[in-house]
C-alpha cells in the first residue's frame, strides 16, 4: 500500500511539474516606464473636460434670443504669450437654410480667422484663468423654427517671448 501511495505521489508530482514551470513563465512581466516632465509648459484646458461635446444654447421665445455658453479655461505658457483664432474663420449655427452668426470671445478678445493675443506674457507665464463666451451675434427678425447646429475649432498658439536686444 505504501508503494502504491509513493508511486501515485511521484506520478502526481511528475504531472504537475510542467504546469508549475509554465505558470512561472506566465508570472514574469517586463514593464518599461518613461516619464518626461518638460521644463517649459504650455496648455489651454477647459475646467470641464467634457466642454465642447454637447453644448446647448437655449431659446427664449419672449426675447427671441439664445442663451450664452460660458466656460473657464486654465491657461499657461512659460515661454511667452498665447494667441488664438477660429480655424474656419468664423462660427455660426445653421438649420440647413439660415445661419445665426456666433461671437466667440476668449479672455475678452473676439476671435476670428486671424491669430491674436488672448493672454499676455506676464499673465500666461505663471498661469491664469480665462473665460470663453459663445453668444449669438444676431437672430433672424422673424422666428425661424428648426434645429440649429454648429461646429468650429479654436486654435491656441504658444507664442515665444521676444528677446530684448
Amino acid at each position: 500500500m505504501l508503494k502504491k501511495m509513493i508511486s501515485a505521489m511521484t506520478l502526481g508530482v511528475a504531472v504537475l511539474s510542467p504546469s508549475w514551470a509554465l505558470a512561472a513563465d506566465d508570472a514574469l512581466t517586463a514593464i518599461h516606464i518613461t516619464a518626461n516632465i518638460p521644463n517649459k509648459q504650455f496648455h489651454v484646458q477647459p475646467r470641464n473636460p467634457d466642454f465642447g461635446r454637447d453644448e446647448v444654447m437655449h431659446y427664449d421665445p419672449v426675447k427671441n434670443s439664445l442663451s450664452f455658453i460660458r466656460q473657464t479655461f486654465d491657461v499657461k505658457n512659460t515661454d511667452g504669450s498665447i494667441h488664438a483664432y477660429i480655424q474656419e474663420g468664423g462660427a455660426y449655427l445653421n438649420n440647413g437654410r439660415i445661419d445665426i452668426p456666433l461671437g466667440v470671445i476668449f479672455n475678452g478678445v473676439y476671435l476670428n480667422g486671424t491669430p491674436q493675443e488672448v493672454v499676455d506674457d506676464a499673465s500666461s507665464t505663471p498661469g491664469t484663468q480665462a473665460e470663453m463666451v459663445i453668444r449669438p451675434i444676431g437672430m433672424p427678425v422673424e422666428r425661424q423654427p428648426g434645429l440649429y447646429t454648429g461646429q468650429f475649432t479654436v486654435i491656441y498658439d504658444a507664442v515665444p517671448r521676444a528677446s530684448a536686444l
